[in-house]
């Protein structure tokens, strides 16, 4: 397994563009200017100043401090949905592809059924089942990322189960648990990254979807789309309140599909 990025133009800009939204979503975690939670009637929609660069909101509540909450709830959301899908998602593709037969055919036709309903939709159900609220809406959109990994995988395992350096694996009496997860696993990395790669950027997308839809994270909580839809009343009055939080989520896709198309 030898996996890099390419060293050029484009993975550079990637990685300023992500660390540009990622880095500040890192840190919100810990830390915010203000409570991103205080709410403040003086300071209703105020302009940007030097104690609030971005303003703030309809609530008086400072937007540069949750700016950084929210890209780091949208951030966490879009890693806990990648994660969660890729990991069952695997799974699955590992033993359809390496077995084959019967479990093939079982789990690859309910695996086909979900995949022609968009992943979108798919969290839709999820959601209007459980109820929203971030951890809800991560976990849905998790499920509805599994079918597209678990075809991704069962491709690439289809692929190589049958090459010679498995086939000597064989041999030597390794296990079909040694064989999956130690010999052929490794080799499908390149391909795992890139499929998290645009399932994160897809995640992202979707939770701003679905909380920009109001079924998605909650008030009070914040994140991305979930600002988008606070500010849609004040799209002309106050314009910077749509605009800094639809540009984040820009700047964080753009960065890492820059990235992705690098990975060799």
């Amino acid at each position: 397994m030898n996996l890099r990025i390419k060293k050029n133009a484009n993975s550079i800009m990637g990685i300023v563009l992500t660390a540009i939204v990622v880095i500040p979503a890192i840190i919100g975690i810990f830390w915010t200017p203000y409570d991103p939670e205080t709410i403040n009637g003086s300071l209703k929609l105020a302009g940007a100043s030097w104690a609030h660069p971005f303003g703030c909101d309809n609530f008086g509540r400072d937007i540069l401090s949750r700016i950084m909450l929210g890209s780091s709830t949208t951030f966490l959301i879009g890693m806990g949905t990648v994660i969660g899908g890729a990991v069952v998602g695997t799974l699955v593709g590992a033993l359809t592809g390496f077995y084959g037969g019967v479990i093939d055919e079982v789990l690859m036709r309910f695996n086909d059924v979900m995949l022609s309903f968009p992943s979108l939709l798919l969290a839709l159900t999820f959601v209007a089942i459980f109820g929203p609220g971030k951890y809800r809406v991560m976990w849905a959109l998790a499920i509805a990322f599994v079918p597209s990994f678990a075809r991704i995988i069962r491709a690439e395992f289809k692929r190589v189960k049958n090459m010679d350096y498995v086939k000597a694996a064989r041999l030597s009496g390794a296990s079909d648990f040694r064989i999956m997860y130690v010999h052929i696993l490794p080799n499908t990395v390149k391909v795992l990254i890139n499929a998290v790669l645009i399932g994160f950027n897809n995640a992202v997308l979707a939770e701003a979807g679905l909380s920009f839809l109001g079924i998605g994270v909650q008030p009070p909580d914040a994140s991305l789309g979930r600002m988008l839809s606070d500010s849609q009343t004040y799209l002309f009055t106050k314009p910077s309140y749509a605009i800094i939080p639809g540009m984040a989520i820009i700047v964080m896709v753009l960065g890492v599909s820059m990235i992705g198309k690098e990975v060799e």
